[in-house]
């Protein structure tokens, strides 16, 4: 059937994305999701532990592991609370704010890859198919 094509070419497309991504996210000392947790304080940090949880749609423990990383490359740093000392605040190091500009350049270069050959108007076209398939998915 030519849905299951599609669900299998989908899966097919993610699973080299992921692989390339991994490949280069190694240059950085990065795995696959630390990057969108940078990407998250570099909107703003100081952010507990239990937004991160909910900002990546993670368990608890991914994060603390994730983190725990993160501290070892000096990339990130936690502080607890001053009001409430169960709780941790995670902040970027100068480190940290640095690597923005290479994962970016990561970002875009394998979107450019994954785009190449495919017009304004068919890319218009994929991403409200995409957007489609992402809401018919939620709860």
């Amino acid at each position: 059937m030519i849905e299951d094509e599609i669900r299998e070419i989908l899966d097919k497309v993610h699973a080299q994305m992921r692989r390339n991504f991994a490949i280069a996210l190694r240059s950085l000392n990065l795995h696959v999701g630390q990057e969108h947790l940078l990407c998250r304080l570099w909107s703003g940090d100081g952010v507990t532990q239990q937004q991160l949880c909910e900002h990546l749609k993670c368990e608890a423990s991914t994060v603390t592991n994730m983190l725990k990383t993160l501290e070892k490359n000096k990339l990130v740093y936690r502080i607890r609370d001053d009001n409430d000392g169960r709780i941790s605040r995670v902040f970027l190091t100068e480190k940290g704010r640095e690597i923005k500009e290479p994962i970016e350049k990561m970002w875009r270069a394998q979107q450019d890859k994954l785009l190449n050959g495919i017009v304004t108007e068919e890319r218009l076209l994929l991403r409200r198919i995409l957007k489609q398939m992402e809401k018919n998915l939620l709860p």
